[in-house]
């Protein structure tokens, strides 16, 4: 396949797999975003996935989903900022995390760690359809008006049913 500056998200365009569920925002209280996009997705508490998932590795978030009937599906991306993924992502009209890093520094996302391993925040949110459930605000907001638009990306889940091909 030749190189394409400009892949798609997702090959299969009519595809849908969660375009008619429901998801209610929980409030995520304290450094647990992940853990609590977890449990919007499952209908659980974010208490459910803490200490039993890695906040840094999506393979042991779509292995927790797995028990719900669901995975992580990877979309293709690069650190530009998630403005320039929503259009597609929106007409695609289905359920996908999105994860950004919380600076809009550069040179901080791109730095050499600390002596502890960090380097700069990030957060998740989901995104069904058109609207951003946002577990750090607690609320279901217009994708196209959410703060996250003006972050850099830096990663990009499908969720898809756990027998689909595709996934972590």
């Amino acid at each position: 396949m030749p190189y394409d500056a400009h892949t798609t998200l997702w090959m299969d365009r009519e595809e849908a797999f969660f375009r008619s569920a429901t998801f209610e925002v929980q409030q995520q209280e304290g450094p647990h975003c992940v853990s609590t996009v977890l449990a919007i997705l499952t209908g659980q508490t974010p208490e459910r996935f803490q200490g039993r998932v890695n906040t840094q590795n999506p393979v042991s978030w779509s292995e927790a989903l797995a028990e719900y009937g669901m995975k992580l599906a990877y979309c293709p991306t690069d650190v530009r900022t998630l403005k320039n993924y929503l259009p597609e992502l929106i007409a695609l009209d289905d359920l996908f995390t999105l994860s950004y890093y919380t600076t809009r520094d550069p040179e901080r996302i791109l730095a050499e760690p600390n002596a502890k391993g960090w380097v700069t925040g990030s957060h998740i949110v989901l995104l069904h359809r058109d609207r951003i459930l946002d577990s750090a605000r607690g609320t279901v907001e217009d994708a196209r008006a959410h703060p996250c638009n003006d972050y850099h990306t830096k990663r990009i889940f499908r969720v898809v049913p756990v027998n689909h091909p595709r996934g972590l």
